[in-house]
């Protein structure tokens, strides 16, 4: 090895995350918040596996991570049984351990994300609740043997947790339930170094952001409001969560994030 190649390799065991493995759901195309986290966690030097949900989003995702050199591009839909539990049983093969793993998955039918909350279908709850909340719990039970020296869970929620956001519906409910959900299992697995998080971006334009009615109206009032006076980027919201699997977040842990140029604190 030249001194050249030395050297690089030198900077490359500097980097916060070197060494560090973990699994990245929820990439959907170049402008999903888990791509800008996958983004931001390769660019601090760690190494990554990747899901897509099916072959027709697979021809988006594939390239995405060739692009990030993922060392695992599996399938996974969480609503399919099995499924979870099979690509975290490869992430161990593959990796031996982990030490993060992103959870970046929600679904809600469009009449219950729009409609009264006290509409919702008993098979629509269910539904959203399994794929957006109870899989996150699921994900950190398969996980948890592969997590011996600890690490970080990570998932995705919003303002409507807290608040009511116009023509969020029943996703309010199943983000609260999220949000909650992170409290008890900071508790519990806390002993065992595991530490989880909830991300709480303000309003970006990105896929799932799309099928809410009246998004850009969101965005606009977010960014009046703001104390930064703008909206967020997906950069700034992957850098975010990159940092929260790091060492320089380990007295941290059981909380809601904001990133949202400080929108949440303004009435």
């Amino acid at each position: 090895m030249n001194a050249i190649h030395e050297q690089t390799a030198l900077d490359a065991s500097l980097l916060p995350l070197a060494g560090k493995k973990g699994l990245i759901t929820g990439i959907a195309n170049d402008k999903s918040i888990a791509f800008a986290v996958a983004k931001a966690i390769r660019a601090l030097g760690g190494e990554i596996a990747i899901t897509y949900q099916n072959d027709k989003t697979a021809k988006y995702t594939q390239p995405l991570a060739e692009a990030l050199d993922a060392k695992l591009f599996l399938k996974l839909d969480v609503a399919e049984p099995g499924s979870l539990e099979g690509v975290i049983e490869q992430c161990g093969k593959e990796f031996g351990q982990i030490d993060f793993a992103i959870h970046s998955m929600a679904f809600c039918n469009a009449d219950d994300l729009h409609g009264r909350v006290i509409d919702t279908t008993e098979e629509g709850f269910d539904a959203a609740m399994n794929v957006s909340c109870h899989s996150f719990l699921r994900m950190a039970k398969a996980l948890e043997p592969l997590m011996a020296h600890g690490g970080s869970l990570i998932t995705m929620s919003y303002l409507g947790a807290e608040r009511v956001v116009r023509n969020y519906g029943v996703m309010g409910i199943i983000k609260a339930a999220l949000e909650s959900a992170v409290r008890y299992m900071a508790y519990d697995l806390g002993p065992k170094g595991i530490r989880v998080f909830a991300v709480s971006p303000g309003p970006i334009m990105t896929r799932a952001a799309s099928g809410i009615a009246n998004f850009n109206a969101l965005l606009e009032a977010d960014a009046v409001k703001a104390p930064l006076g703008r909206t967020v980027t997906i950069e700034e919201v992957g850098a975010l969560t990159a940092f929260l699997c790091t060492s320089g977040s380990s007295g941290m842990t059981g909380q809601t994030i904001y990133v949202d140029a400080g929108a949440h604190i303004v009435a």
